[in-house]
């Protein structure tokens, strides 16, 4: 598989396409309530949970041909599924390791750059701003994408999650 087509494994791009659809609904198009800013909290919240989580997912194929998902842990895959009776690898690339935490983080600060972009987001979050946000993303998200490229380069990633088709 091509390093190009592995680029998939380290976007948030399930996440954010889930956030840009929730959010027209959580914003009320522009409306900055209480309610609206804790929404879009708890969005941020929730989609940087999920940037975090499918970072510790990883896959298999079973000697069937399916694919298995799990969650890594320090012990080894866990299947989300067990008692199939399918002989989970046992290999230490299954396993927990610090390089997962940083792709994890990386995920996590990709998503929250483009997502803080966004002026529905920033103007409810920070309203009384606009002027100082418009400075500051106009080179974050780059500043981000470069400290994240160098770190992907640093700390490959060897997973298949959720969604990316095991060897």
């Amino acid at each position: 598989m091509s390093k190009t087509s592995m680029l998939v494994n380290f976007l948030p791009t399930g996440t954010l396409l889930t956030f840009e659809m929730l959010l027209p609904s959580v914003s009320k198009n522009g409306e900055c309530t209480h309610v609206t800013t804790l929404m879009i909290y708890f969005l941020l919240g929730l989609c940087s949970l999920s940037c975090f989580f499918f970072h510790f997912t990883d896959s298999f194929k079973g000697p069937d041909g399916k694919v298995y998902y799990g969650f890594v842990t320090p012990k080894g895959l866990a299947v989300f599924k067990p008692g199939l009776g399918i002989e989970v690898p046992k290999d230490d690339k299954y396993r927990l390791g610090f390089t997962d935490f940083v792709h994890a983080m990386m995920s996590v600060m990709v998503f929250m750059a483009i997502a803080l972009s966004d002026h529905r987001v920033t103007d409810c979050l920070f309203p009384g701003h606009v002027k100082e946000l418009d400075e500051v993303m106009e080179s974050f998200p780059l500043m981000v994408g470069v400290v994240c490229s160098g770190l992907f380069l640093v700390f490959p990633n060897t997973r298949y999650g959720i969604g990316c088709m095991a060897t």
